[in-house]
């Protein structure tokens, strides 16, 4: 029995809710074995009581030798906030088994477009989903669900979310009509979020997924107060403007205790494919290049090429320096962003377009 035999048991173990083993989330950061004593170190990201003690005890009954004690130490890593973790439900009105932030350090890498399409993605796969869009000053899911209408309230005043491709969603753009512009202080943007979540009736969910508005402001502090998250998805281009922001979302996320659960890059390349044609019968000596560099062409001068429109490798840099997996590269596209004009994610419109097949990678390896 070694330290390695031990790394490749807790492999098996997942993160409660999640099909990530919590060697690959980072959660294991020291393994140490002396004369009688297994001790394992542990950085939990989290505020739930209730999946800390349950990894603790999946730890303890997978991690048995004979004439060794298991110990498992948690190392707090982050200031405690004041979150209510013995009941998600407490301020949440449904029953709610994951809920997953999608965040971005800045505007304009498309991180409502990924939300949208992970949504979608987990729902496909039989998942009672939910999307929340919680972009106060900028709502875009009545657009790109191609959603017009106010939400319907109950008897007790509460909020009926809307229900499209079996997808529940709200916006404040349902309300307000996503057309005046909002000017609200920060109290009452906090004000609102914390209402999508107790006067909303949600129902029962698998996921409910957070498009949380860019940067670190109102919005993060209050669901860090007063909605205990299960993780974070961080969204960024290959750009350095970019990434610098990651770090700043990856920190604001440790220090409220949520778990990273990964980063996705998009418009990381873009891919152009074509064919030359020639009248000439007689075999041509053809070189075509791009940004000064040769592309291959086939024997039937055939090519497909791909460039990177910013740098290449940022994100994957980034998820190795935060220890984090880089869930997907998205690469720059027309059609998902045709889809997304036209109120339909692109993982609905066509689940075999090699895009949707990315998000549905994400999502999967979100699962349960």
């Amino acid at each position: 029995m070694d330290k390695n035999q031990i790394l490749d048991q807790l492999k098996q173990i997942n993160y409660p809710g999640f099909n990530r083993d919590i060697v690959s989330f980072g959660m294991v950061k020291e393994v140490v074995i002396d004369q009688k004593n297994i001790t394992i170190m542990l950085a939990i990201s989290s505020s739930n009581e209730e999946k800390k003690n349950q990894l603790v005890q999946d730890i303890s009954n997978t991690i048995q030798y004979e004439g060794y004690d298991t110990k498992i130490k948690v190392l707090d890593q982050a200031p405690t906030q004041n979150v209510d973790t013995s009941n998600k439900d407490a301020n949440v009105e449904g029953k709610i088994k994951n809920i997953i932030a999608v965040a971005s350090g800045k505007g304009g890498v498309g991180k409502s477009t990924i939300a949208l399409n992970l949504a979608a993605a987990l729902s496909k796969a039989g998942h009672k989903t939910g999307l929340l869009d919680l972009d106060i000053y900028g709502p875009s899911l009545p657009i790109t669900m191609g959603v017009n209408q106010n939400p319907a309230v109950n008897d007790q005043q509460k909020i009926i979310p809307v229900l499209k491709d079996n997808l529940k969603l709200m916006s404040f753009g349902f309300i307000s009509g996503n057309q005046a512009p909002v000017v609200w202080r920060g109290p009452l943007v906090a004000k609102m979020t914390e209402q999508f979540f107790k006067d909303v009736v949600w129902g029962e969910l698998d996921y409910l997924i957070l498009d949380l508005p860019p940067g670190t402001g109102d919005v993060q502090l209050t669901l860090s107060q007063k909605i205990p998250l299960d993780g974070a998805i961080i969204v960024t281009t290959p750009n350095d403007i970019a990434l610098t922001d990651v770090r700043k979302g990856a920190d604001m996320f440790n220090k409220v205790k949520t778990p990273l659960l990964g980063v996705v890059e998009n418009m990381s390349f873009m891919e152009i494919e074509g064919k030359i044609k020639t009248s000439s019968k007689v075999p041509l000596d053809i070189e075509l290049h791009f940004d000064n560099k040769a592309i291959n062409l086939n024997e039937d001068l055939s090519f497909k090429h791909k460039f990177h429109l910013f740098k290449k490798g940022g994100g994957l840099n980034e998820s190795k320096r935060l220890d984090i997996p880089l869930l997907g590269e998205i690469p720059y596209s027309e059609d998902l962003m045709l889809s997304i004009d036209k109120g339909e994610p692109l993982v609905f419109a066509d689940g075999d377009h090699p895009i949707s097949e990315i998000f549905i990678k994400i999502a999967n390896s979100l699962e349960n």
